[in-house]
């Protein structure tokens, strides 16, 4: 069984899984922030209408690359949340994949947006959840 990671644990993952990326994505990820926090802020659930905070495991906040334009004026950089105890949950209740693997797969998942991949076109390449 996986030991349970801290934060800087989880951070670790997820930087080591961009650093594994192919190198045109490594190099469009470069920009991108990376925040691992134990639960997911409050002002981000209310804006997502998410009224449970284990149902958030991971956020991309920006705008994607394929929507990106020159007139943009972006007041900060675009961010990668991971949240801890909802990936731990998730995790716990899975059963069938490490932790390490798991938070992994939800980096590479919000990176996709970042990407401008939509939701169903990860899903349409990526049979994790099924």
């Amino acid at each position: 069984m996986d030991r349970v990671l801290d934060l800087d644990g989880f951070e670790q993952v997820a930087r080591d899984t961009v650093a594994g990326f192919p190198a045109p994505f490594a190099a469009l990820a470069g920009d991108v922030a990376l925040r691992v926090a134990d639960w997911p802020p409050g002002d981000i659930l209310q804006e997502l209408e998410i009224a449970a905070p284990l149902e958030l495991t991971g956020l991309y906040d920006g705008i994607p690359l394929t929507e990106k334009s020159v007139w943009d004026q972006p007041l900060g950089p675009d961010v990668v949340w991971l949240f801890r105890q909802p990936i731990l949950a998730e995790w716990r209740d899975r059963g069938d994949v490490t932790l390490t693997r798991l938070i992994a797969h939800v980096t590479v998942h919000e990176f996709a947006h970042h990407f401008g991949w939509s939701d169903g076109d990860i899903a349409s390449i990526d049979r994790w959840w099924e």
